[in-house]
C-alpha cells in the first residue's frame, strides 16, 4: 500500500487497537453511514441487505475520484471497518452478557466516514448506488455525527458468542477503577470488528468491544 494512502486504523491506534486488557478512552465525535434494524444478524435478511448497502456506499465514495470529480476535500483512504451498536427489541439495554434469544436483537451498523463526506456527498453516493444496484434496499441508510465520549474498551481475540467472558473482565475493571457502566437509550454495547468471519478462523477473530461508562 502506498504510504499517501490514510488509514484511520494506523492513524488513530487509541481507536482502533486496544490491548486485550480493559482501558479507558474519551472517543470524539466521528462521522458515520449507518443502517438501522432488528433481528438474528446470522438470519436477518434486514442485516444482510444493511451490510452489503453500507460497504457498497462506503466503497462507492471512496471510489468516486474514478468519476474525474471528486468530492472538495478528497483524499485517499482505507475504508475504516464495520461497527455495531446493540440493544434488545423492546428498549432493553444489551450489556453483552449471556446470549440468549438472538431474534431480539436491534441493531445500527454503521462505517465510519471520511471528514470530507457531507449530506451532499452521501446523497449523491445514494443516488448512484440506487441506478446500479436497483435491487439493493437503501431506505434504512442514513449519514449521522456520533459522539461516544468515555468508554472502556477491550481487544476480543476469538468468537463473538465467547464475548461474555470478556466483558465479565471489562466488568471488573470498571467497578475496582472508580466507574460504573452507563448504558442508555443512546449509550449502547459497541462492537468494533476487525476480522472477516468469511475469511478467518473463529479462534483468530479480533473486535473491539466499547461500553459507555461514567465516574462513580
Amino acid at each position: 500500500m502506498m504510504p499517501d494512502v490514510f488509514d484511520y486504523k494506523k492513524a488513530y491506534k487509541d481507536l482502533y487497537a486496544p490491548k486485550t486488557k480493559p482501558s479507558v478512552i474519551d472517543v470524539p465525535e466521528m462521522v458515520f453511514i449507518m443502517a438501522d434494524g432488528k433481528g438474528d444478524p446470522n438470519t436477518s435478511a434486514a442485516y444482510k441487505n444493511a451490510i452489503e448497502a453500507l460497504y457498497a456506499l462506503s466503497y462507492g465514495i471512496k471510489m468516486s475520484k474514478m468519476g474525474g470529480n471528486p468530492p472538495d476535500g478528497y483524499f485517499e483512504y482505507v475504508v475504516p471497518p464495520l461497527e455495531g451498536l446493540w440493544w434488545f427489541e423492546g428498549g432493553t439495554l444489551f450489556h453483552g452478557g449471556a446470549l440468549a434469544d438472538k431474534g431480539r436483537f436491534c441493531w445500527t451498523s454503521m462505517i465510519r466516514q471520511p471528514e470530507f463526506v457531507t449530506a451532499e456527498v452521501f446523497e449523491s453516493a445514494k443516488n448512484a448506488l440506487g441506478k446500479k444496484k436497483p435491487q439493493l434496499d437503501l431506505t434504512a441508510t442514513r449519514l449521522a455525527g456520533f459522539t461516544e465520549g468515555l468508554c472502556v474498551q477491550i481487544m476480543h481475540i476469538g468468537p463473538y458468542d465467547d464475548e461474555p467472558a470478556t466483558i465479565r473482565v471489562m466488568g471488573d475493571f470498571v467497578i475496582h477503577n472508580g466507574y460504573k457502566n452507563d448504558f442508555s437509550e443512546t449509550r449502547k454495547h459497541h462492537e468494533i470488528y476487525l476480522g472477516d468471519p468469511r475469511k478467518t478462523a473463529p479462534e483468530k477473530l479480533k473486535t473491539i468491544i466499547r461500553h459507555p461508562i461514567a465516574k462513580q
